[in-house]
């Protein structure tokens, strides 16, 4: 959501040219890298309040701060609105969450050093401002009327379409935090089933990644409601795709979507100009209400694309996109999960396998009832932390096969969090909500310290 714009670039004249524009990610086997994105949110340590966007313990102090680690920033309006490093970046969600946008890798030994270098250069600068870190997937304290905006125009516009689309999406905007990785395709054949695979099992993420109990300071009756969030957030750009599970299925029926989608903006000679509601369509066709008789470039579609908000999300590589932000061994222990399952071919046939016969029902049965029930969800029949299970065991195979060793150790090794959740059926969010019902004695407060990074 929060990538800085890009320039407009070649013209387009032609849906062609966005289809090429996705297929161009494909990538031969030995070019497969490993992106891990993960958001925090940043406190005051003396009142606990989420830190706003001026002042001397703010946002931009941090991004300031970071810049004696080699950070280059980048400006709007004069405003440092993110960091670049190499291939990596830092930004920032629209009330300040604070992303890493990590390098594409090779392993998860490597996504874990990058994780731990960021973690120790941020706590070097959020302890001089008198901050910390928090990682789950919803602030558990903070109404969204105490929470500040970020200066960034594209939010401006975001924030007043919102509201006309559904009831959470400023709560999706301020209060959210996830952990999300990219991975690579081969050709599209290859990118239909790891999109199938990674679409389906989803919630099987979902579930063992819940970690956002609370709302308001109170138990919000979901173990994920971050995940239930973004039901209702807007159903143009969120979701389960159920076409993605159609015959025929490839990068021209996923342009047909984007193309579909309603607009935000359009980035020009440095401003957003608000183009929210309107159709891409008519953008190609020189009838865009926001810029009469201009047609877009190929960087104007490339800002569409990050406009589109599903449980996967293609670009030129596929965004798994279902899991709450948490501690550490969970921020490695996403990318693993999803290497394990879509970058060994025998892993990825056996998931393909188990979920080759579910129907659109069911997709949509597991995406409603799991951001409340996690792993104890029933699904066909038994509850979901048994499927967890097996999938888990797929990944794990995965992991074992590519013989990544790091200190004798294999990436198996980042599964850890997770094969406990599946074992014992428990959440992070379970063991909070005990936590808060026990020796918090009823307060959210004792979080901030118990889950800092």
């Amino acid at each position: 959501m929060s990538a800085p714009p890009t320039s407009s670039g070649e013209p387009i004249t032609s849906k062609r040219q966005l289809v090429e524009y996705l297929a161009a990610g494909c990538k031969p086997r030995e070019s497969w890298r490993i992106g891990t994105e993960h958001e925090k949110f940043v406190f005051r340590k003396s009142d606990l309040r989420q830190v706003p966007y001026e002042g001397p313990d703010g946002i931009r102090a941090l991004l300031e701060g970071l810049t004696r680690f080699g950070w280059t920033p980048v400006l709007e309006n004069g405003n440092p609105i993110a960091l670049s490093r190499g291939r990596a970046s830092i930004s920032l969600e629209p009330g300040g969450q604070f992303e890493l946008s990590g390098a594409p890798l090779e392993d998860i030994h490597e996504t874990a050093a990058e994780i731990g270098t960021h973690l120790d250069e941020a706590r070097a600068v959020t302890r001089e401002l008198g901050c910390g870190m928090l990682a789950m997937g919803f602030n558990p304290k903070w109404r969204r009327e105490d929470i500040s905006w970020m200066p960034k125009g594209r939010y401006a516009i975001m924030r007043d379409y919102m509201p006309k689309r559904g009831g959470l999406g400023h709560d999706m905007m301020l209060r959210t935090c996830t952990v999300q990785v990219n991975l690579d395709f081969a050709s599209e054949a290859d990118m239909v089933r790891k999109f199938r695979v990674a679409l389906a099992l989803q919630p099987v993420a979902t579930a063992l990644f819940a970690a956002s109990p609370f709302r308001d300071g109170k138990p919000a009756g979901y173990l994920s409601y971050r995940s239930h969030v973004w039901t209702d957030v807007d159903p143009d750009r969120c979701g389960i795709l159920p076409f993605v599970f159609e015959p025929g299925f490839g990068f021209e029926r996923y342009v047909d979507y984007l193309l579909d989608m309603p607009m935000y903006f359009v980035y020009r000679n440095g401003r957003y100009i608000d183009a929210a509601g309107q159709s891409f369509r008519d953008f190609m066709a020189g009838r865009l209400p926001a810029l009469p008789g201009e047609r877009p470039g190929i960087g104007d579609w490339s800002d569409h694309l990050t406009t589109a908000f599903p449980e996967v999300r293609l670009k030129r590589f596929l965004e798994m996109r279902g899991a709450d932000s948490g501690p550490f061994a969970y921020l490695c222990a996403l990318p693993a999960l999803w290497t394990g399952l879509l970058y060994d071919e025998t892993a990825l046939e056996a998931a393909s396998a188990l979920v080759s016969d579910w129907t659109a029902a069911e997709h949509e049965q597991l995406r409603a009832e799991v951001p409340r029930q996690a792993l104890q969800t029933l699904f066909r029949g038994r509850k979901l932390r048994a499927l967890a299970g097996e999938v888990l065991a797929i990944a794990e195979g995965g992991l074992r096969r590519r013989r990544r060793l790091c200190g004798g150790q294999d990436e198996r090794r980042y599964l850890e969090a997770l094969q406990s959740a599946a074992e014992s059926g428990r959440t992070l969010a379970e063991t909070m909500l005990d936590d808060f019902a026990g020796r918090w004695g009823g307060s959210v407060d004792p979080i901030f310290a118990a889950y800092a990074l």
